[in-house]
Formats: C-alpha cells, sequence, structure tokens
C-alpha cells in the first residue's frame, strides 16, 4: 500500500488544529485498518485540549470511533461475539488496548487497568502507526484491542459514543448495583448523564432525578427517563439537597453518578442518599479533582464511595445491546447533534467546550 492519509493534529494544549497527511501503510497480522466514518467529541477530549490532563503532543485526538475495515491483519479473525471479521464491516472497539501479561486482567478481572495499557487519542502521532486517533480519515485498531461488529440497523450517531460514553456508563451503573425500585440521582446530563437515566430506568429504577446547569439539558433529560431535574444554577446547595431528598422518600436517594467534571458534586451527592446508599463517581478524570468531605458522615450513614475508569471490555458488547432494545424507546441518534470535517475541527471543539452542542460529530 502507498497513499497517505489526513489527519487533525493537537500540537499544543488550546493551540489551532493542524492538518497533516501521514503515510497509510500494510496492517501487521495483528492490526485492522479502519477508515473512520465518524468519531465524536468526548469531554475529556477538551480537557486534555484545554490542558487540563496531560496527553502527548503531537497527537490524534479522539477515541470514540466508528468506520469501516479497509484491511484485515491475518491472525484477525473474528470479534470478541465471535463473529467473522471481513473487509467492508462497520466496527467499533474499545476505547484502549493492552498486549501481553496482565495481572490486573489474568488475577483481577480488570484489563482496564491493566499496568502500560494505551487509549486511542492518547499516543504520538509522530510514530508509527501514526493513526491512533478518531479525528483523522484512518485508524490503527492495535493488538489487545476488543473489536465489535456493528448491525446495518444502527446509524453512525447511534453507534460512535458507544465505545466510550455508552460502555463507561454501563460500568457506571454496575458499580452502583441499581436495582428494581431504587431513585437514583444522575449529576451531570451530557451524554454520560442522559445514558445514565436510560440505563437507570433499564434496570429497574422507580424514579431518576436529573441535575445540571444548562437549560436545555434539563428538558432533554426527560427524553432519557428522568423523572425530575433540577437547575443547580437556580439553587442554593441546602435548596437543592432539600429538594432532591424529597422526591425520594422515605430518606433519600439510594444511588447518586457522578458524571459532570466537578469534584464539588461529590460532598453535595452524598447528603442527597440514604443511609447504606452509594455514589459512584465517573467523571472527575483530570487530575487535582480534590473534595472535602466529612468522614465521619460516610461512617454514620454507612455510604459506599466507588470509583469507575474505563470499562471492562464486556461493557462495551452490553452498551451495544441496550442501545439496539431501547433505539425505538429513547432518541440516542438525537444526542450527536451537529456534524463536522475535520476542517472545522476548531470550531467544533468551541462549541462542544461552551455547551452550545450536546455531542460533536467529526467526519472526515
Amino acid at each position: 500500500m502507498s497513499k497517505t492519509g489526513r489527519a487533525a493534529v493537537y500540537d499544543a494544549p488550546n493551540e489551532p488544529f493542524v492538518i497533516r497527511d501521514y503515510p497509510v501503510r500494510d496492517v501487521h497480522a495483528d492490526e485492522v485498518l479502519v477508515k473512520v466514518t465518524m468519531s465524536t467529541i468526548c469531554r475529556s477530549d477538551i480537557h486534555s485540549y484545554q490542558g487540563h490532563r496531560p496527553n502527548p503532543c503531537p497527537g490524534i485526538l479522539g477515541h470514540e470511533i466508528v468506520g469501516v475495515i479497509e484491511q484485515l491483519g491475518a491472525d484477525m479473525v473474528h470479534d470478541m461475539r465471535g463473529d467473522k471479521l471481513a473487509t467492508g464491516d462497520r466496527v467499533t472497539w474499545t476505547e484502549f488496548f493492552h498486549h501481553g501479561e496482565s495481572y490486573y486482567r489474568d488475577v483481577h478481572d480488570m484489563p482496564q487497568k491493566s499496568d502500560g495499557v494505551r487509549k486511542y487519542g492518547h499516543d504520538l502521532a509522530e510514530e508509527d502507526p501514526h493513526f491512533l486517533g478518531g479525528f483523522a480519515e484512518y485508524c490503527y485498531i492495535q493488538p489487545g484491542t476488543g473489536i465489535l461488529k456493528l448491525p446495518d440497523a444502527i446509524t453512525d450517531e447511534e453507534a460512535t459514543p458507544l465505545n466510550c460514553g455508552v460502555a463507561t456508563m454501563i460500568s457506571v451503573t454496575e458499580a452502583a448495583k441499581i436495582d428494581v425500585g431504587d431513585t437514583v440521582v444522575v449529576h451531570g446530563l451530557g451524554l454520560l448523564g442522559l445514558y445514565g437515566c436510560a440505563i437507570a430506568k433499564a434496570r429497574g429504577a422507580r424514579r431518576v432525578i436529573g441535575v445540571d446547569a444548562v437549560a436545555d439539558r434539563l428538558d432533554i433529560a426527560k427524553k432519557f427517563g428522568a423523572d425530575a431535574t433540577f437547575d443547580v444554577s437556580a439553587m442554593s446547595e441546602d435548596n437543592l439537597v432539600s429538594a432532591v431528598r424529597a422526591e425520594c422518600p422515605p430518606d433519600g436517594a439510594d444511588v447518586g453518578l457522578e458524571v459532570c467534571g466537578f469534584a464539588g458534586v461529590v460532598p453535595v451527592g452524598v447528603r442527597m442518599l440514604r443511609v447504606g446508599g452509594c455514589f459512584v463517581i465517573g467523571g472527575l478524570v483530570n487530575p487535582d479533582a480534590n473534595f472535602e468531605i466529612d468522614g465521619n458522615q460516610i461512617l454514620k450513614k454507612m455510604i459506599t464511595l466507588k470509583g469507575v475508569h474505563n470499562y471492562h471490555p464486556r461493557h462495551l458488547i452490553q452498551a451495544l445491546d441496550f442501545v439496539m432494545s431501547n433505539r425505538d424507546r429513547y432518541p440516542f441518534g438525537d444526542i450527536v447533534d451537529s456534524k463536522f470535517s475535520l476542517d472545522q475541527l476548531d470550531e467544533a471543539f468551541a462549541r462542544a467546550a461552551d455547551r452550545s452542542v450536546l455531542r460533536a460529530a467529526i467526519v472526515p
């Protein structure tokens, strides 16, 4: 193979993206070359771009990706379900990869925390194979990645967030052990929060309460299973806690989910919980996300605090199955509400950062 592909390169935080061409080579036996059809801007991409979390430069950001197999390595025969792979298949894949021995994978069944795990959108673009991020025409799927074929019925808009936002929320809601009859408070109603509302309902939650400071999202959340919503910008902390607890009789919420990325939400969210409640942190992906909390209240109320980072590969399968089973119930495709070309990536990041769009898609 002798050709090149375009990529929008991230040279330094808060600097304009630069379009560069890189060579596209033949795959190794354990690789897959994908022609990217769509990638979406995750909030963590914005944090990296703004310099709030470490990310190699120059690099190609983007890890929420779908594409069509253009070249298949000789050893790449089946996807995670055991379905045969072929050129022309549309696929998604885990946002992380790890190849080789792994104590956490083999002993603790936590492959996502393997020593040396790497993530798409978090590698140097100057090194072979160059294309390891979503904001480009191509991406090389590396050894140790979980690959999943996509059914024809699912649209790119529905499929692209699967391998980050949706799979993450499958993991978060599983960690929270949401059960039939539970009351759940979702802190943050971006893509993760909207899916959190819908998945909580699917797990049997009796009542779901959404909390955000963006007015438009409060209305959207009701289309995704939220029974009540509150605008945190219009209420004092004490009034917000009282209002949410009133929605969760007799003694507060069973579960709280943090997916907004603001550390100060955690102590407030814990106050909303009943005795024995559970609070899961899923959005504090930046270093120095500090909060202060009274440990005595955690003890006396017997509160469980959990953190979720990345997800197990099986959660990607469950994410696809969830969307396919509920796509007629919830308007998942509407979450991706704007599309941009590679050349428009600066505009796309600006609009995603100021939350004037819900999920921006890049169509190379």
